[in-house]
């Protein structure tokens, strides 16, 4: 499994080979430098910054490899087939068109909310003299179990929380401007960093093919129709 690191710019929609008008998120994916490299992930960096924004002892681990200091950095999942090098810098063109990518983000922050729009609650009944319209309510039993239960859906922040949106087609890469184009909508606003990884569907197909594979192999050969 391979990733990038990106940054999302904004939605607009495109059309398909065959006319169609389709919605997608256009994101700067890239390019990234491989920042360090372990057993199993990758540490990469993105986005160029000023070294005054940077501290010290950051700052020497970015002379160390010889490369400009970033600023969003995070760590991926290495790819068996791919061998990684400090320094090097990964572009847009390790995805290609019907590609199928997770995309980690943070959500937009809405601040304290009610429970009917935090948790979709059904309310109380608008007429007959109900005055709880959006309440509460009651929120535990009396005496079994004496207590409210932990995770109990109540009023509270919304949002500003990590989201990953699984299973997002890309249908588009333009690797000279280091643009992908992923079909329907990704968390976070406009501006927010994102992390792009290839989907497990991708994994569950090639399993499921090479699966199919042995069970055709078990069965050997198949036997001439009778005239």
């Amino acid at each position: 499994m391979s990733g990038l690191l990106g940054k999302k710019i904004g939605c607009t929609h495109i059309f398909d080979t065959q006319g169609k008008m389709v919605s997608v998120t256009a994101v700067e994916a890239g390019p990234c430098v491989v920042l360090k490299v372990g057993d199993k992930k990758v540490q990469l960096g993105f986005d160029v910054v000023k070294e005054k924004h940077v501290k010290k002892p950051q700052l020497a681990v970015f002379k160390k490899i010889n490369t400009a200091p970033r600023k969003f950095i995070r760590e991926v999942v290495k790819d068996a087939a791919t061998e990684y090098k400090v320094g090097e810098e990964l572009k847009t063109d390790i995805f290609k068109d019907g590609d199928y990518v997770d995309v980690i983000g943070i959500s937009k922050g809405k601040g304290f909310q009610g429970g009917m729009k935090r948790w979709n609650w059904s309310g109380t009944p608008m007429t007959h003299g109900s005055t709880s319209h959006r309440r509460v309510g009651s929120i535990g039993s009396s005496t079994t179990p004496g207590r409210v239960w932990k995770g109990h859906h109540m009023p509270g922040h919304m949002g500003c929380a990590r989201v990953t949106v699984q299973n997002l087609k890309v249908v588009g890469v333009d690797v000279e401007n280091n643009l992908l184009m992923v079909k329907g909508a990704i968390p976070g606003s406009n501006g927010g960093y994102v992390m792009i990884k290839n989907s497990l569907r991708k994994k569950l197909s090639v399993a499921a093919a090479a699966i199919q594979t042995k069970k055709d192999e078990q069965k050997g050969p198949k036997k001439p129709a009778k005239k």
